[in-house]
C-alpha cells in the first residue's frame, strides 16, 4: 500500500495470474490480460459483489455464481449486470457525452482562472487540494446541482472516504457517512419542484422505472450519483498536480509542453498513464473463463490491477519514465468495456484546461517534494498534497 510498484513488477514478470487462496481471488497485472478480460461483455464477469469489494466481502468464498443484488434497497448500479446496469448508467450519462462536455470548457476555464487569481498572490499553496481539487469539485457541484460554495466540503468528504487501513480495503461504490448528506436533498428538492431549469441526471433517476415496475426512493436515486460525486472529485486533481510535478522535474519537457497548447493534450495522456491514482477494480466470475491455462470458475473473483497495466513494459517501453510525447495507442487508466469511466471526456477536458491555464500564468514553480504526501491506500494511491511555491527566484 505504501509503494505497490515493485510488487506489480514482480507479478507481471513471475505471476501474471496470481491466486490468493484465502480470498479465492485471481490477480491480473499485465496490460494485455486486463485488456482482454475487461472487453468481455457477455455476463462472464460481473460486479455483483462490487467493483471494489471490501476485504470482509472477499474473505467469504462463493460456492457458485453470485446473483445480482436485490432491487431494493438498491445499491450502486455498478453491482448489477445488463440490462439494469446499462439502463441506470444511461440516466447519469447525459452531461458526460462529448458534445455536452465541450459546452463546459468555458466554465472550467473560468473556474481554473478564478482559483489562480486567488492562489498566485499567496505564492505557496497546495496543487492538489487548493487548485485542482477545488476546480474539479466545483464542476461536480455544477453538474449535480449543488451550490459551488460547497466545493471545499465535497472535496474533503471524498478525500476522507478513500482512506483505507491495511486489511480493510475501501468501499468507494457504497455510501460512506457524509456522501448522501449532499445528494439525497438534491433528489428530494427536485422531486418536489422541477422548476428552475434542467437537472438531467436527477430528473432521469426520478423518472426511471426498474424492471419490477417500481421507481427509486430518494436514497436509492442519490446512491446512483455516487460515481459522479466521487470519481469526478477524486481523480483529476491528483493527475494534474502529479503531472505538473513530473514536468517540473524535467525542464526540457516542461518547455516543450509550454510551447504549444496541442502539446498539452499530448502530455495529458502521459499524465493519465503515469499519474492516475486508481489501482484496481474487481469482478466476480459468472461463467467459466480460461486464462494462462487456468480455468476460473463461477463465484471466484478477478482483480485487475490497472495501475500495474499502466507500467507494463510489454505495452509501454521504459514505462517508469515520464515522457510527455509518448505514443499511447491503448490505455486502461479509465477502464475498458462495460464499466469504462463515464466521465472520461470531462476528465480529459479538465486536465487539459487546468494544465494550460497553469502554464500560461505560472512562469516558474517549485514543488516541495519533502512535504508532498501520498497516503497508503489499497485503491486511490495518489498525491493528496503537493505543496508548490510560485514565487520567482530573485
Amino acid at each position: 500500500m505504501t509503494d505497490p510498484l515493485p510488487f506489480y513488477r514482480t507479478l507481471r514478470d513471475e505471476h501474471p495470474l496470481y491466486y490468493v487462496a484465502e480470498l479465492d481471488t485471481y490477480v491480473l497485472s499485465r496490460f494485455a490480460d486486463i485488456w482482454e478480460v475487461l472487453a468481455v461483455d457477455d455476463g462472464t464477469f460481473v460486479a455483483s459483489e462490487g467493483t471494489l469489494p471490501a476485504a470482509s466481502v472477499l474473505a467469504g468464498q462463493n460456492s457458485g455464481p453470485v446473483p445480482d443484488p436485490p432491487l431494493h434497497p438498491m445499491p450502486f448500479h455498478a453491482n448489477f449486470d445488463s440490462p439494469i446496469y446499462d439502463d441506470v448508467r444511461r440516466c447519469t450519462s447525459a452531461p458526460f457525452r462529448p458534445r455536452k462536455v465541450t459546452d463546459l470548457a468555458d466554465r472550467i476555464r473560468a473556474l481554473a482562472n478564478q482559483r489562480l487569481d486567488e492562489l498566485l498572490p499567496r505564492g505557496t499553496f497546495d496543487l492538489t487540494q487548493d487548485y485542482g481539487g477545488i476546480v474539479a469539485a466545483s464542476v461536480v457541484c455544477d453538474v449535480l446541482g449543488l451550490p459551488v460554495d460547497l466545493a471545499p466540503d465535497v472535496l474533503a468528504t471524498v478525500n476522507a472516504g478513500s482512506m483505507a487501513r491495511p486489511g480493510d480495503g475501501v468501499e468507494v461504490a457504497n455510501a460512506r457517512p457524509g456522501y448522501l448528506e449532499y445528494l439525497v436533498p438534491i433528489v428530494a428538492r427536485r422531486r418536489a419542484d422541477r422548476s428552475g431549469g434542467a437537472s438531467p441526471i436527477v430528473d432521469s433517476l426520478i423518472d426511471h422505472v426498474l424492471p419490477d415496475g417500481t421507481a427509486f426512493t430518494d436514497v436509492e436515486a442519490a446512491t446512483q450519483m455516487l460515481g459522479v460525486f466521487i470519481g469526478g472529485t477524486e481523480t483529476v486533481p491528483k493527475i494534474v498536480a502529479h503531472g505538473l510535478w513530473e514536468l517540473s522535474r524535467r525542464p526540457d519537457q516542461l518547455a516543450a509542453v509550454r510551447a504549444d497548447e496541442f502539446n498539452v493534450r499530448k502530455a495529458r495522456e502521459e499524465m493519465i498513464r503515469f499519474c492516475a491514482p486508481a489501482q484496481w477494480f474487481a469482478r466476480t466470475v459468472r461463467k467459466p473463463y480460461t486464462l494462462h491455462g487456468v480455468t476460473i470458475e463461477p463465484g471466484q473473483r478477478i482483480i485487475t490491477l490497472l495501475a500495474s497495466a499502466n507500467r507494463d513494459e510489454r505495452e509501454y517501453p521504459d514505462p517508469e519514465e515520464f515522457i510527455w510525447d509518448r505514443r499511447i495507442e491503448r490505455s486502461l487508466a479509465f477502464g475498458r468495456g462495460q464499466h469504462f469511466c463515464l466521465g472520461v471526456h470531462l476528465a480529459r477536458l479538465e486536465i487539459s484546461i487546468m494544465v494550460e491555464e497553469w502554464l500560461k500564468r505560472v512562469a516558474e514553480y517549485r514543488i516541495d517534494e519533502q512535504a508532498a504526501w501520498r497516503p497508503p491506500s489499497s485503491f486511490q494511491w495518489g498525491w493528496n498534497s503537493v505543496p508548490v511555491d510560485t514565487r520567482t527566484k530573485g
